[in-house]
């Protein structure tokens, strides 16, 4: 040991002195590491740096972000990020609505501009497809339909669990991509009787509906890539979207809802007006 230490150029003391500061450190974030290894693990490694963080403000801990990006880079804990996209474009093969939303999201209230989209998963089995509706100012997934084939039944099952949720929906704006669904005339009417103002992107830019994207980018790296193989039949894959969905609304914070869930954002939203 002494020879070490007169290797390196330093004293006993020296030595014995950082030993006890690193030890105190370790023993001052135990507690801290092992709070923010059991949300990393609550929300199955889906969450970062930015949302361990502050779900642990939601815990009542007083904690520099910083600490805990050093704390998960120590013990190996990485969120997840988002890859692909699938296309529903086929043509004009219906009506083409103007983009009235034209990259505006922003909102004063929930129910005042929805989105809708559709995407694509592979599986070993086969393909199956989402539609999910979301709401610009929550973030909530207002309704979805899981299928097989991406049809018009799909689409009509989630426009009817979107209304029976919110019957009331007169001015409020829905914007898509120009997908055969939205052009076609069942969908148009659906959204013309419920006083719905339709809004579509143009054609192959994908910023004008970030917001799904960015939706699909999380649902897939959070719960679908990599797990491919735990999903091994369509009814299995049905209830692992509902759950992961039903977590998203009720449980998983977000910036833009002020780190609440974002059916609690609505519900508070909804209360003050």
């Amino acid at each position: 040991m002494n020879q070490l230490l007169e290797a390196a150029g330093l004293s006993r003391s020296t030595y014995y002195y950082e030993i006890s500061k690193t030890d105190a450190v370790k023993e001052r974030n135990a507690n801290l590491s092992s709070e923010i290894t059991n949300i990393f693990n609550e929300n199955k490694e889906r969450y970062g740096v930015r949302r361990v963080h502050h779900e642990l403000l939601n815990r009542g801990f007083k904690v520099n972000h910083k600490r805990v990006q050093r704390i998960m880079n120590q013990l190996s804990l990485k969120g997840k990020r988002p890859k692909e996209k699938y296309h529903s474009y086929k043509g004009d093969v219906g009506k083409v609505a103007d983009n009235i939303i034209n990259r505006d999201f922003s909102t004063e209230k929930p129910l005042q501009k929805w989105t809708t989209d559709v995407s694509q998963f592979n599986l070993p089995w086969g393909k199956c497809y989402i539609s999910p509706i979301l709401d610009m100012n929550t973030n909530e997934v207002i309704s979805y339909n899981l299928s097989l084939s991406p049809n018009m039944a799909q689409v009509k099952d989630m426009l009817n669990k979107a209304f029976k949720r919110f019957p009331s929906v007169q001015g409020l704006i829905m914007h898509s991509d120009q997908g055969w669904q939205y052009q076609h005339t069942f969908y148009r009417e659906e959204l013309k009787k419920h006083g719905i103002i339709q809004s579509m992107s143009r054609k192959g830019n994908c910023y004008d509906n970030c917001i799904m994207e960015t939706f699909f980018g999380r649902l897939k790296n959070e719960m679908f890539y990599g797990f491919e193989k735990n999903y091994p039949s369509f009814e299995i894959f049905s209830k692992a979207i509902a759950d992961y969905i039903d977590y998203y609304n009720n449980r998983r914070i977000q910036a833009k809802t002020k780190w609440m869930p974002p059916s609690k954002f609505r519900k508070a939203s909804m209360s003050e007006s």
